[in-house]
């Protein structure tokens, strides 16, 4: 009988706990210290460096940016994107010089600069977050020197006792610029910057060569590097060999953030390796915040750095920013957000399901839920269900910074080319392949078909009619309308294959397209393709492999048309138009030319262009290279994506920055309109508890009765 009588006051326990709680029943976190501000957000993939030397993606990038800081940084707010002071006392400006050593003008022909000079002065009294790398005693550094004995109760960073720090200097922004060098750490931009930092493989060479001989580590402090000086205290200068003034937005990358000799040796001591204690794995900075907590098979965990010296929020902004209320924190100190848990979720459906209960505070939106969140006016705007309105839900759309293309081998001997026939192919492939249609049936309607290679919000992109694509679109009642599909096949007359009957053959014509391996949804999406060709009586044989079988057979031009795409590493129209650019084929040097498009004039344009600074001029060059790739359609332009974000109405100053990725400084958190919100929503349903009860209890009482009889009987 004990037994019945337990579980009925377990049961009307958990019953009255699920309708007393101040905490939803179903919270998948522990109650937040009273006064902290905290975050909560997700991710699907762990990163796989968070050391700044190799990190160069996006799910790296939403981490690293909050903790390490590069000399500037993009302004929050302001559009189009600009770049200003984060740790420098100003954004640096390049002084250019002859091979004399005459100083030469801003203006100055790029063939005339032998040596171009960043001179940078960074703030003083900046210090890093607590670290045991800094840790002394005595003055001297504790955890330096470490044998396997001293490590061998040492499994993660919170393990090191004590902690220490030091202020920001400029020799840690030149360290981190040898780190680039250094042969052995692989930095992905390595190759790129041996073009422009001055003495690189001189210095990649002096590293090889000390790191053989002192087998292991090396003091890269030892060593002097022309590319990178220390003037003084606050002070370093950057040398190039040439003028490319897209440099000044390298300086906003990780890559070029400041990283302290003592982490890097503290963290190349042996054993520290095999314990994932290294900079990969527990990053050291001088941000707004530093991870304290790395299980990525769980939880990652970013908190405020107690050692941060502040930053103001900005002060101005576009022209909507203040009716938005993005201006409300204007001058305020930040961070705002005290924590931020992100959250494993390898499903995208959980994820998407606790964002509804409150449980995160953003979330894009999957596929599968698209029609749950998002539906269409009559004019073809986005905008919120019923559902997310009730729910104070905002939506956020912005057009990515990127491209999604299909590229034609321009070695090819059938696609390729500079013929007018190969030239009339691309074009009738180019108005047959519906990307608008694409875009609605594929993409939830989330994309702006592509008149070039130029995005929304990069210098040079051209909006309206003037912007437009006339070998493809023609523009009627005020918007660009894709040619019919007869225009098409009169250039595939002119390209010699009438009807899309190959003459060699007498047979339709045969295209191939590469493609990476995919799920259930590639196979529709391959089905819609050859059906775009179908159009021009082609056909189109699709040939799905591996990624790494893919990239072989672009790497070695033996791929005839293939899907590919591109994201701005900076905003500038020089990362979209090298793309194209002669010098950078895959069959030439490696390059990101990856259709192998070769243009004489095109590439003259080029190197003129990307010297300049933003300028009519410089626009008027732009066009004309736009105008040639156009005609020469070594690409199917495909579209640009339009990200869309969900936001709760407590989350405050959301406003898309396709450039910055340091943003969670600037997020603010109503945390008491979250806990009513989540309260509301989770209110857990007592009725199936209660009946439970009453059913245990009914039940309970014939027992009950058989065991007072039996009592009565023992005792009479």
């Amino acid at each position: 009988m004990d037994k019945y009588r337990t579980q009925l006051r377990l049961l009307l326990c958990l019953a009255l706990l699920a309708g007393c709680t101040e905490t939803p029943w179903n919270s998948p976190y522990r109650a937040a210290a009273e006064n902290e501000v905290v975050y909560y957000d997700s991710f699907a993939e762990r990163p796989k460096h968070l050391d700044p030397v190799s990190s160069y993606s996006e799910n790296e990038a939403r981490f690293n940016a909050q903790i390490y800081e590069p000399i500037v940084q993009y302004h929050f707010l302001k559009r189009p994107y600009e770049l200003i002071p984060l740790t420098a006392t100003a954004v640096p400006e390049a002084r250019y010089f002859d091979n004399s050593g005459n100083e030469l003008p801003a203006d100055a022909p790029r063939e005339q600069v032998s040596q171009t000079v960043y001179r940078i002065e960074i703030q003083q009294g900046i210090r890093y977050q607590p670290h045991p790398a800094f840790a002394t005693e005595n003055g001297d550094l504790v955890y330096h020197g470490l044998t396997e004995q001293d490590l061998a109760e040492r499994a993660t960073l919170s393990d090191f006792e004590l902690t220490g720090t030091r202020e920001l200097i400029a020799a840690d922004y030149v360290y981190q610029i040898k780190r680039l060098v250094h042969p052995r750490l692989h930095s992905p931009i390595a190759g790129l910057m041996a073009k422009y930092i001055q003495g690189f493989a001189e210095f990649a060479e002096q590293v090889r060569t000390a790191e053989a001989d002192n087998k292991g580590y090396v003091d890269l402090n030892q060593y002097e590097f022309e590319g990178a000086r220390v003037i003084d205290r606050y002070t370093y200068e950057i040398r190039l060999s040439q003028k490319y003034p897209q440099f000044r937005f390298w300086l906003a990358m990780p890559f070029f953030a400041p990283v302290p000799w003592e982490a890097d040796r503290f963290y190349s001591q042996p054993g520290m390796k095999e314990r994932n204690i290294t900079l990969d794995w527990y990053p050291v900075g001088t941000g707004p915040y530093m991870l304290v907590e790395n299980n990525p098979n769980r939880r990652m965990v970013l908190k405020r750095n107690p050692n941060f010296r502040g930053e103001a929020y900005p002060v101005t902004g576009a022209a909507e920013d203040g009716d938005s209320g993005l201006l409300d924190m204007a001058g305020k100190t930040m961070p705002f957000i005290d924590v931020a848990y992100y959250s494993l979720e390898k499903e995208a459906i959980p994820a998407w399901t606790k964002f509804l209960q409150g449980y995160y505070d953003a979330s894009a939106i999957i596929s599968d839920s698209f029609d749950q969140a998002v539906q269409f006016n009559s004019q073809g705007e986005a905008q919120l269900t019923d559902e997310m309105r009730e729910r104070g839900i905002r939506l956020v759309t912005a057009v990515q910074t990127s491209i999604g293309y299909m590229g034609f081998n321009m070695t090819d001997a059938v696609v390729g080319g500079h013929t007018e026939k190969a030239r009339a192919l691309r074009r009738a492939i180019s108005i047959a392949v519906d990307y608008e249609e694409l875009i609605s049936i594929f993409a939830n309607g989330r994309g702006v078909p592509a008149q070039g290679p130029i995005p929304p919000g990069i210098f040079g992109h051209i909006e309206g009619e003037t912007g437009i694509n006339d070998y493809v679109y023609q523009w009627e009642a005020n918007k660009a309308r894709r040619r019919d599909i007869s225009e098409a096949q009169a250039l595939m007359e002119q390209a010699g294959y009438a009807d899309g009957i190959d003459p060699a053959t007498g047979k339709p014509l045969t295209l191939y397209f590469d493609t990476v391996s995919g799920g259930a949804g590639s196979k529709a999406l391959l089905s819609w393709y050859r059906k775009q060709f179908q159009k021009l009586g082609i056909q189109l044989v699709v040939r799905a492999t591996d990624y790494n079988r893919f990239q072989e057979k672009v790497r070695k031009g033996t791929a005839q048309m293939f899907r590919w795409g591109w994201n701005a590493d900076y905003p500038d129209p020089e990362n979209f138009l090298f793309l194209l650019f002669g010098p950078n084929a895959k069959v030439v040097s490696q390059g990101e030319n990856a259709v192998n498009y070769q243009n004489d004039e095109y590439d003259a344009l080029f190197v003129r262009m990307r010297s300049m600074a933003d300028s009519p001029e410089r626009q008027a060059i732009v066009d004309q290279m736009v105008e040639i790739l156009r005609r020469d359609a070594p690409w199917v332009w495909g579209y640009h994506p339009t990200g869309y974000t969900l936001f709760h109405q407590w989350y405050g100053n959301a406003k898309p920055n396709l450039m910055a990725r340091n943003t969670l400084k600037y997020k603010v958190i109503d945390r008491d309109l979250r806990e009513r919100s989540r309260l509301a929503w989770n209110d857990p349903v007592i009725w199936p508890v209660i009946l439970v009860i009453a059913v245990l209890f009914v039940s309970a009482i014939p027992a009950w009765r058989t065991y007072r009889a039996r009592q009565q009987a023992a005792v009479q």
